[in-house]
Formats: structure tokens, C-alpha cells, sequence
């Protein structure tokens, strides 16, 4: 076993003694980077337990938090509706699985084409937040700023022939949105870079790529070592976020000293809330320090 996986196991192991993931509250996003995380454990390690772990939370996740259409955002009762970035981050969670199991490459299919209709309004963009039910938008969200971008990329990465036209929308959408679209948010930027790395040859991701880590620049704080949420709030930060900033730079080769700096700060930074236990801080931190099948280049095609 590679040494450098000893701390992603420790903490795992705390994770399961506190009873926080995955044997915790169901919260997608949480989920599908931690399904990732197991598949890049079995995969690096080839124990099966990691396999299981996985398979096992995906029907953790159908039974608690799944709909007739779609899956809840979370477990807790505040946390109703469906995010489409949550769903898009699920469906490449279950592709990286059905690469081992083709049972979840038609899950996720069927997923993607059950949800995409009720999300996507073609020619004018991704509706951010629905209903439970996807009757209608949830009341007081509008459109999704890079849900197109999601959309478009683990479209393509899970079945570009059989989810061709959901693509084609994705595209156009694509298309007419990422030359004005304007990011300063620390996670939104991350997602960004780590999107663009599957297609990198392509205009927007170009272009995308580029300005993001322009704009992370000027929310890089040091000392001590941290991204700030937005430039115009430098003091304010988050772990997790900051986690989600380190894939993205991780998957476009960019600053590995930050990298390397924001993962040293965090592990003994304490925000003195409920993100210090929170699963989504420790399952993006175990990310983070290892993101394996995150990357496009550690699984195969």
C-alpha cells in the first residue's frame, strides 16, 4: 500500500468510528465524492472491501434519499429539493463505479435522462434547484451558473451515444454562456478547472481554465495559505471549499506548493462549527490529499 494513503485511512477510520460517513446522514454531494474516493482506494489498494464500502453507499443513497424522479439533496430535513450540480456529480460517481460494474453505468443513465428534462430548458439554461418532486423550480432559485458545464462534461464522460441529444443541449448552452460567464466564488472556480481538464482542447475549457486560475490568484492569502471565498472577502474561509479548489488545481497540473499549503493549513484550522465534523469537510479533505479517480487520467476509458 503507498504510504501517502495512510492519512486518507486514519481519517476514513475516524470518519466510521464517529459514525460520520458513510455510516452518518446521507448528503449527495458528500456521497458522490466519497464513492469516488472508494473506487480510487480499490482500484490503488485492489481490497475489495473498498468496492463493497462504495457499492454499498449508492444503495444507501437509492434508499434514503431517492424520489420516483431524481435524489433528495439530503438526508436532514432542511435539505429538500434536488441541486442539479449534486445529480451531476452522483452520475460521475456511478460512471467511475460502472466502470467496474455495468449495472451503475445504466443506473446513471437512466438517472441522467429521467432528471435531465425537468432541469434543462433548452436554448436558455439549467434550472439550479427543483422541487422534490421536479414539478417546477424551487421557489426562489433561478439558473445554474456552470450547471450546463457539469451537465455537458459527465454527459460525455458517462455515454456520449446513448445521452447524444441531452449533450447537444448541454452544448448550445455551453456555447452561448462561457465567454461572459463571470466566476468569484472559491468552490464554483475549482469545479470549473476540474471541468475543463476532461476536454481541454476545447474553446471554453481554454478559456474557462485560464481565467479561473486568473482569478484565483488575486484569492490566494498568504500567509497563512488559504483561498478566501470571494476576492472581496479574504478573511473569510471554508475547508471544504478550499478541498474542492485543490482538485481543480490538481487536475489542471497548476500551483501544487498551494496545494500542498491549503492541505497543511486546514489540517489544523477549526472554523468552531459544525463543518469540523461535518462529512464534507473530511470526504473532500481525503479528496484532496488523494484524488484518484477524480482525475481524468487515473481511470480508464
Amino acid at each position: 500500500m503507498d504510504a501517502d494513503l495512510e492519512p486518507v485511512l486514519a481519517r476514513l477510520r475516524w470518519l466510521s468510528d464517529e459514525r460520520i460517513w458513510p455510516n452518518g446522514l446521507r448528503y449527495l454531494w458528500t456521497d458522490a465524492f466519497g464513492v469516488v474516493l472508494l473506487v480510487s482506494l480499490y482500484r490503488q489498494t485492489d481490497d475489495v472491501r473498498y468496492l463493497v464500502q462504495a457499492e454499498r453507499v449508492v444503495s444507501d443513497v437509492n434508499r434514503v434519499l431517492g424520489r420516483p424522479q431524481g435524489i433528495r439533496i439530503g438526508e436532514q430535513p432542511d435539505r429538500d429539493g434536488q441541486y442539479f450540480h449534486y445529480l451531476a456529480m452522483w452520475l460521475f460517481a456511478l460512471a467511475r463505479l460502472g466502470q467496474l460494474n455495468g449495472q451503475y453505468h445504466e443506473a446513471a443513465v437512466n438517472l441522467a435522462k429521467t432528471i435531465h428534462p425537468h432541469f434543462v430548458i433548452p436554448g436558455v439554461g439549467v434550472v439550479w434547484k427543483m422541487r422534490e418532486d421536479l414539478s417546477a423550480p424551487y421557489p426562489g432559485y433561478g439558473l445554474g451558473a456552470i450547471d450546463a458545464f457539469h451537465g455537458y462534461v459527465v454527459y460525455r464522460l458517462l455515454d456520449p451515444v446513448r445521452l447524444a441529444v441531452e449533450i447537444g443541449e448541454m452544448s448550445l448552452l455551453v456555447e452561448r454562456s462561457y465567454r461572459g460567464l463571470e466566476l468569484t466564488q472559491d468552490l464554483g472556480l475549482g469545479m470549473v478547472l476540474w471541468m475543463s481538464h476532461f476536454f481541454p482542447a476545447e474553446p471554453w475549457a481554454q478559456s474557462l481554465r485560464a481565467r479561473a486560475v486568473a482569478t484565483l490568484d488575486t484569492m490566494w492569502v498568504d500567509p497563512p495559505g488559504y483561498f478566501c471565498r470571494e476576492p472581496r472577502h479574504r478573511d473569510m474561509r471554508f475547508a471544504f471549499t478550499n478541498y474542492g479548489v485543490s482538485i481543480g488545481l490538481q487536475s489542471v497540473g497548476a500551483h501544487p506548493d498551494r496545494v500542498r499549503r491549503l492541505n497543511r493549513y486546514f489540517e489544523t484550522f477549526r472554523s468552531g462549527d459544525h463543518y469540523d465534523r461535518d462529512a464534507i469537510t473530511h470526504v473532500m479533505a481525503c479528496c484532496s490529499h488523494f484524488p484518484g479517480d477524480l482525475l481524468a487520467m487515473a481511470a480508464p476509458d
